[in-house]
C-alpha cells in the first residue's frame, strides 16, 4: 500500500511534458487571423497575384455554391484573374467575422463579405456571401488549406 500511495504522490508532482506548439492563444489568434484575411484580400483587390497566390497550399480546395469545386492553387489563382481582376473587389462585412482554433493545427475564419463591381455599379447590384476558410499554421507560415464560399445573393439597392 505505501508503494501504490508513493507512486501517486510522484504521479502528482511529476513534470509533464512541454505542450507541442500550437497556434496563438485564443485571444492573440483572432488579430493574427484578421490580419491575415486583410492582407489576402487586399492582394485579391489589387490582382497582386503572386501575393494572393501565396496564402494558398498547393492542393487548396475551394468549394463555391454556384462553381463548384476547384482544386489547386493555380487554379484557385487563374479562375481570379479571369473572373475578378479588374471587376470586382470585396470588402469584409464589419462585425461578421469570427475566429476559432484548430489545436495543432491552425484556425478556422467565418465570415460574411460584400462583393462590388466599381466599373459597373450603376448596373450591377452588390453581391454578398457567407464564407470560411481553414487555415494551417506549418512552422509559422499561415495557409488557407479549404475555403467555403456559399449563400451568394445580390443585395437589394
Amino acid at each position: 500500500m505505501f508503494l501504490f500511495l508513493l507512486f501517486l504522490l510522484w504521479l502528482a508532482v511529476a513534470p509533464l511534458p512541454p505542450p507541442a506548439p500550437t497556434s496563438p492563444p485564443p485571444d492573440e489568434l483572432f488579430p493574427k487571423v484578421a490580419a491575415l484575411d486583410r492582407e489576402l484580400f487586399d492582394a485579391f483587390n489589387r490582382c497582386a497575384l503572386e501575393k494572393f497566390d501565396s496564402f494558398f497550399v498547393e492542393d487548396v480546395e475551394f468549394y463555391h455554391d454556384h462553381d463548384g469545386l476547384t482544386v489547386g492553387r493555380q487554379n484557385v489563382t487563374d479562375a481570379v484573374k479571369k473572373n475578378i481582376c479588374g471587376k470586382v473587389t470585396r470588402e469584409l462585412v464589419p462585425g461578421t467575422l469570427e475566429v476559432y482554433p484548430l489545436r495543432g493545427y491552425g484556425a478556422i475564419e467565418i465570415g460574411v463579405h460584400r462583393f462590388h463591381h466599381p466599373k459597373a455599379e450603376a448596373t450591377e447590384p452588390v453581391g454578398e456571401a457567407k464564407f470560411v476558410h481553414v487555415w494551417q499554421n506549418k512552422d509559422g507560415a499561415w495557409k488557407i488549406t479549404r475555403v467555403l464560399s456559399y449563400d451568394h445573393h445580390a443585395l437589394p439597392k
